[in-house]
């Protein structure tokens, strides 16, 4: 366990890039296919953040975020930027692909679920227990919200965050195979999983 870092809710202003950076490392091929080349991918993903839709791990001086869980509620998730903001950075004719791309990969939270953008880690932090520690702040941030259970999905050729998500009390509900996009973002297969937030109903409101 990795006890020399503080867990925050919300990106700090200032480390938007640090953020995109963690992203991409972790999701650059799926990614890179709607937004690259990466350093045009990186400053979109840092432009666009909504700052208090992340868990984030930061360092002892609070100078460097070294993990990151970004997660939808409220109609608003970490990753930003909507069609026009697309159009406006890649060009019609860049831009119209990048977005039939990007709608592949949109997920909608149904009533009383918070949905996970996904979660990145410094690399050089790996097994230190950082991601661990992100998803029990997630279910703590689902729970205040209402949220009857977290969502997220998982691509078949990313065992280690599937057995992290088990670990933290996730289960499989379903699995859908995309050899369609094996090709293309690299994966052939996306099994959804759920975490139960006990105490809670999807009857609660969600607050934003």
């Amino acid at each position: 366990m990795d006890s020399v870092v503080a867990i925050r809710r919300s990106v700090p202003q200032s480390a938007g890039e640090q953020v995109a950076e963690l992203y991409w490392e972790a999701f650059g091929r799926k990614l890179g296919v709607a937004l690259g080349p990466p350093e045009r991918g990186r400053a979109f993903i840092a432009r666009h953040l909504h700052h208090d839709r992340a868990a984030v791990a930061l360092t002892p001086d609070g100078d460097r975020v070294v993990g990151v869980a970004g997660y939808q509620l409220g109609g608003r998730g970490l990753t930003g930027g909507g069609v026009r903001d697309v159009l406006s950075g890649y060009g019609l004719f860049r831009g119209l692909p990048r977005l039939a791309v990007l709608a592949l990969l949109e997920r909608t939270p149904e009533p009383g679920e918070l949905v996970m953008d996904g979660i990145a880690v410094d690399p050089a932090r790996r097994g230190t227990g950082i991601g661990g520690l992100l998803l029990t702040e997630i279910a703590t941030i689902a729970a205040e919200h209402g949220c009857s259970r977290v969502r997220l999905d998982v691509i078949d050729v990313n065992p280690r965050a599937r057995a992290l998500y088990e670990r933290h009390g996730f289960t499989a509900v379903h699995t859908e195979q995309t050899p369609y996009l094996k090709g293309l973002l690299g994966f052939g297969a996306v099994t959804t999983m759920h975490r139960a937030i006990p105490g809670t109903s999807t009857g609660k409101e969600q607050q934003p």
